[in-house]
Formats: structure tokens, C-alpha cells, sequence
């Protein structure tokens, strides 16, 4: 009797110790795989944007839609040409940063141009009779003159004719006569005060100027005949004066009427001219590929000389835009990058589509978030860094197939074994 209740104890007791490992095996946490206990392993550089815009944090967070940023691990980022630097290494390197912001820019259009008479304000002495200059009061080019100032004294028949012909028709009462003289006085544009003294002594007739201004051309000598329709002289009034300016074709779209324009001129190097534009040319120069652009300038002075070379500013203020420093960005020729800062002594060179610049800033189009940190000192050294650890990187990758063949070709090599040996066998046999 006693066996029996021994085996049967012992039996409970095996059922009882079975029954708490099942249990024990069913609540245990199932085994991490090797690729998360790898992450759990590795370093967390920084979290990356869900959507993959050009956004990092050192800490985790959401989009505006909730999504939260995921974690970039430390060799995860190495093929991106991500550079790692100690502390005491950016010290020494001197690496400086700047957050890209938005900033209103003004775009600057230079050109180079030429200073020239205003085609408004030129006047011609050419009398519309013939005659002879019997004495010139202004008798050299560059003379300054003023509205009114008599230029020369001329004599002609067919002028002195006509003024008599109308005296004889007025003392005889013969009103179309006198009329059809008048007239003709009239045409050769005789004014009042002249034709007085010219029915005084008929035997000259003095020319003045139209406008104040300056002789540009002289072409009368005294004693010399002129035909009617001849230049004697060539005025220019020089109190305003245009600068014809050269715009080059791809800064046209940047130049419209009315603009603002600030113009230099080598002459006078601490002062500057201010004008407007008045006038853009409707075709473009197809040598030189640029546009003729006019600049009015107010010259009360007569500082500016017709033939002066001038260089001309045009600015256009631009809307608020995202910018970064002019020295951030690494120009190749072929594409421009910059260093983000994506964490404390981490480095990620960013390619990125530039617009719109000024001597300071430049615009970002594409490619950069507003806040990201910018290296703005020191960046070509990092970049040199940067390509080495990315080219390196490539040689790595370009070497793993290689590897991968050397294995399939050892897995061949139990499929022949099998073959060798039946030829052992045949040639045995």
C-alpha cells in the first residue's frame, strides 16, 4: 500500500513542477531581435524630419501633423558625409555657425554706362534764308551762353528785300501785299523785337540764343555764306543730362521704369548722383548681349560732362525670404552646399538651390529649414573632411560585392565535389 501512495505523490509532483515551468514559459517577454537589441545598443545622433524636409532636433518631437521625427543612429548617417569633430577641435578649427532666417534683400544691378546730352534740350541755330555772318559775338565751342544772348549778326538781300517790300505796301494801303511779306517773316521765324529794328536798318539781323546752355558745335566763320537750312551752331542745355547704361540680359527682368538708381563717377569718388530710370530700349543688343537702359540725372552744378564714364547701381527691394551668410555657402561651379550644424560637433554638408543675393546674404530656395545652423567659418575644412569620409565610404560599399561573389562561388563548390568523386569511382571501377 505504501509504494502506491509514494508513486502517486511522486506523480503529483511531476504534473505540479510541469504545469509552473508552462506557465513560466508563457508569460516570459519574447526574445529582442538582433536588429532592435542593435539600436538599443547604438547612440542616438539626433531625430530626423518623418517626410524627409531638411529638419533635425537633438531631442525627440513631432511635425505639425503628429508624426513623431525619427531617430538617426550613430553610422547611420556616415555615407551622408557626416563629420564628427571634438569639442577642442572646433575650438581650434575656429568654426563659427549662423542660424538661416528670413531677411528682406535688395538686389543690386550694376552696370556701366556713358554720360550723354539730353536729346531734349538741344537746340540748332540754322536760319531758313541765305545770307553772309558778318560778325560773330560767340565765337568758340564749350562757351557758355544764356536765353537771349546774341550769337551772331547776319546779312541777307532777301530778308532786307522783304522788309522793305512790306514797309512799301503799308505806306501804300495794299494789306495783301503787306500781309503775304508778314508772313514770310513770320516762316523765318522773325521775332517782334528784330523785325522793329530791322525796319530801322535792314541791313543786318542779329541771331541769339534760344536757351540757356552751352556751344557744343560751331560751324559759323565770319564772312562765311550759308545756305538756308545751314547749322551755325549746336546748343545744349547741360542742367540735366542722361547716363545711357548697359544692363547685361540676365538682369533686365530686375530693371523697370521709375527705379531708383545711384551712379559713380570716377572723377568724383566720394560722391554719388542720384536719378531715376526713364527709359528701357525695346531691343537687345545682340553683341554685346545687353539692353540700353536711361538714367536721367538732375546736373545743377555741370559736374557731369557729356563723355564720362559712369557706373550705375539699380536696386530692388525683395519681399522677406529664408537667407544665409554669403560665406556659409561652398560654390563648386556646379552645385553650392552648405554645413548644417545637426548636433553639437556634428556636421552634414546640405546641397541647396540659391536665388536672390547681396553682398552679405544670399537667398535659399530650396534645401534648408529656417533655424538650421549654418557653418559659416571654417567650412571649407570641414567640407575637404566631409568628401573624404564620403569617398572612402563609396570605396567601402564598392568592395562588398566582390565579397559576395567569393561566396556564391565557394557555395558551388559542394555541387562539384559529387561529381569528383564519381569520377573517382568510374576510374575505379
Amino acid at each position: 500500500m505504501k509504494p502506491l501512495i509514494r508513486n502517486i505523490l511522486g506523480l503529483l509532483v511531476l504534473v505540479l513542477v510541469a504545469a509552473v515551468a508552462y506557465n513560466a514559459g508563457k508569460h516570459q517577454p519574447p526574445a529582442a531581435s538582433p536588429a532592435v537589441q542593435a539600436s538599443a545598443q547604438r547612440k542616438i545622433l539626433y531625430y530626423r524630419n518623418p517626410m524627409g524636409l531638411p529638419d533635425t532636433s537633438p531631442v525627440p518631437k513631432q511635425d505639425s501633423m503628429g508624426m513623431d521625427y525619427v531617430p538617426v543612429y550613430e553610422g547611420e548617417d556616415a555615407a551622408s558625409g557626416t563629420v564628427n569633430l571634438a569639442p577642442e577641435k572646433v575650438q581650434k578649427l575656429g568654426v563659427r555657425s549662423e542660424a538661416a532666417q528670413l531677411r528682406s534683400l535688395t538686389r543690386v544691378v550694376r552696370a556701366t554706362g556713358l554720360v550723354e546730352v539730353d536729346e531734349r534740350k538741344q537746340q540748332w541755330i540754322a536760319p531758313r534764308f541765305a545770307g553772309w555772318v558778318q560778325h560773330l559775338q560767340v565765337n568758340a565751342t564749350g562757351l557758355a551762353v544764356s536765353r537771349g544772348q546774341p550769337l551772331l549778326a547776319v546779312y541777307s538781300p532777301e530778308l532786307e528785300s522783304t522788309v522793305r517790300e512790306m514797309q512799301l505796301a503799308h505806306a501804300s494801303g495794299l494789306a495783301e501785299v503787306e500781309k503775304s511779306a508778314r508772313n514770310r517773316l513770320d516762316n523765318w521765324q522773325i521775332a517782334p523785337q528784330d523785325l522793329a529794328a530791322l525796319q530801322h536798318d535792314s541791313s543786318q539781323l542779329v541771331l541769339r540764343a534760344p536757351i540757356n546752355g552751352v556751344v557744343v558745335e560751331k560751324m559759323a566763320i565770319e564772312g562765311a555764306r550759308f545756305a538756308p537750312g545751314d547749322v551755325l551752331f549746336k546748343l545744349a542745355d547741360l542742367s540735366d543730362v542722361w547716363v545711357q547704361a548697359e544692363v547685361a540680359e540676365q538682369d533686365q527682368g530686375s530693371v523697370h521704369l521709375g527705379q531708383a538708381v545711384q551712379v559713380s563717377i570716377d572723377a568724383y569718388p566720394q560722391q554719388t548722383f542720384s536719378g531715376k530710370v526713364s527709359f528701357i530700349a525695346p531691343l537687345l543688343n545682340g553683341s554685346t548681349r545687353t539692353v540700353r537702359v536711361r538714367v536721367e540725372l538732375p546736373n545743377p552744378q555741370g559736374r557731369l560732362r557729356p563723355g564720362m564714364y559712369a557706373n550705375v547701381e539699380i536696386s530692388e527691394p525683395l519681399p522677406a525670404a529664408l537667407t544665409v551668410p554669403v560665406a556659409a555657402v561652398i560654390d563648386s561651379g556646379v552645385r553650392q552646399v552648405v554645413l548644417v550644424q545637426v548636433a553639437e560637433g556634428r556636421f552634414q554638408p546640405r546641397t541647396v538651390k540659391l536665388g536672390a543675393r547681396n553682398a552679405d546674404y544670399v537667398e535659399v530656395l530650396d534645401g534648408l529649414g529656417a533655424g538650421e545652423q549654418v557653418v559659416t567659418r571654417a567650412n571649407f575644412l570641414i567640407d575637404a573632411e566631409s568628401n573624404l569620409r564620403a569617398a572612402l565610404s563609396g570605396m567601402h560599399e564598392s568592395s562588398a560585392p566582390a565579397g559576395g561573389t567569393g561566396q556564391d562561388a565557394g557555395a558551388e563548390m559542394p555541387g562539384a565535389a559529387p561529381q569528383e568523386a564519381g569520377a573517382h569511382q568510374h576510374g575505379g571501377q
